[in-house]
């Protein structure tokens, strides 16, 4: 295809895409194939796909169903019926039914449900109906269709309201009976005159589902500064809380603006290799120590945490910085404890050529490699 016939191909909304499909589903076809893993944020990986059953062993009676975005769900199925991942299934819901994909089948879900902590034999499960029918996918693709106009319809009657609140996202029931409007808002929210309103304009039953502003990024998506769609709109559905002290222990300089993301909030990896950075300072010793030696006393200006190096320099000179290794520091902590001053730092720093930056050796190897070819 020519570059010029690409770009000027129009684009098509596809509403199911985050619903884990890969085009919209027909109704007059199998939709077998339609749920890809390869298009399904917030996939579920099958790792016991490629175990066989043991003979004689009676099948795991719970499917985890998901619907649009991270919501997902686990139902219990009918004695008569035997499901495989991909299929579309009608489940109850409250009121009328739902219709959603199922995502998990099999032995797996039981470990599934034991990381969400649910409990298999709880009669509060709600079961799944039955595949859906012909009719059931032509309602589900039409209250799907209508989720974009309804959102925004809903933000201009919020803003007629004057309520000081942002509705996010708009999910419908399979059965169209239903709508469940999701939205952030910094204080409390009396939105009953809102409720009457939409259910008058959409002729649906309305919800009202406050979230936050992690969830909201979460629904919108987006680049994050690395490149990368960001990680909570494609795998991550849990979110534990991020501090400075997270920034701090990884040498981060404390900006605002490289360390929030698109939510407002810090960033969600910046816990990623907290843990890696908290185990190496184990090994460090105290840098808010100071060295004395009999040239003067010296203090810690920056570490090289995995390279376990500490750069100190004189009171009276802090403009030179001497490289020492964290067993030279530990060490010479050690001696000043005694009372023994060694001469200088100089004794114990690094060389810089000892100090130059591994990873720089590295990129200059693969560079050559790169000229040479």
């Amino acid at each position: 295809m020519d570059e010029l016939d690409f770009f000027s191909q129009k684009y098509v909304p596809h509403p199911f895409l985050t619903r884990g499909f890969c085009q919209p589903p027909k109704p007059y076809q199998k939709n077998e194939k339609l749920y890809q893993h390869r298009c399904s944020k917030f996939d579920s990986f099958d790792w016991l796909s490629s175990i066989p059953v043991a003979p004689g062993a009676v099948p795991f009676d719970v499917v985890e169903v998901r619907f649009k975005n991270s919501r997902k769900d686990f139902y219990r199925l009918p004695p008569d019926l035997d499901l495989t991942m991909g299929e579309i299934v009608a489940v109850e819901a409250s009121p009328g039914h739902d219709i959603g994909t199922v995502s998990l089948a099999g032995e797996v879900v039981r470990f599934q449900m034991e990381k969400k902590k649910v409990d298999p034999g709880s009669p509060d499960l709600k079961k799944v109906y039955r595949r859906a029918k012909l009719t059931d996918i032509e309602k589900w693709i039409v209250a799907v269709e209508n989720e974009d106009a309804t959102l925004y319809k809903s933000r201009t009657i919020a803003e007629s309201l004057s309520l000081q609140m942002k509705i996010n996202d708009v999910e419908y029931q399979g059965d169209n009976t239903k709508a469940i409007f999701y939205y952030t808002a910094d204080d409390r929210v009396d939105f009953r005159e809102l409720i009457k309103k939409l259910a008058e304009e959409f002729k649906v039953r309305i919800e009202m589902r406050q979230i936050g502003a992690r969830q909201e990024a979460s629904r919108l998506g987006g680049i994050g500064s690395c490149g990368r769609e960001v990680c909570c709109a494609t795998w991550m559905s849990d979110f534990h809380s991020v501090t400075t002290q997270a920034a701090r222990v990884q040498q981060l300089a404390l900006n605002p603006q490289k360390l929030a993301g698109q939510c407002g909030k810090l960033k969600c990896c910046l816990n990623y290799e907290f843990e890696c950075y908290t185990d190496a300072l184990k090994d460090f010793p105290d840098t808010d120590i100071p060295l004395k030696t009999k040239k003067g006393d010296a203090t810690s200006q920056k570490i090289d945490i995995f390279g376990k190096t500490i750069w100190y320099s004189y009171k009276d000179d802090p403009s030179n910085f001497f490289a020492l290794s964290a067993e030279n520091v530990a060490h010479i902590i050690e001696e000043n404890k005694k009372g023994n001053f060694p001469e200088q730092l100089e004794d114990f720093a690094r060389s810089p050529e000892k100090e130059k930056d591994k990873t720089s050796v590295h990129d200059e190897d693969d560079l050559k490699r790169f000229d040479s070819l």
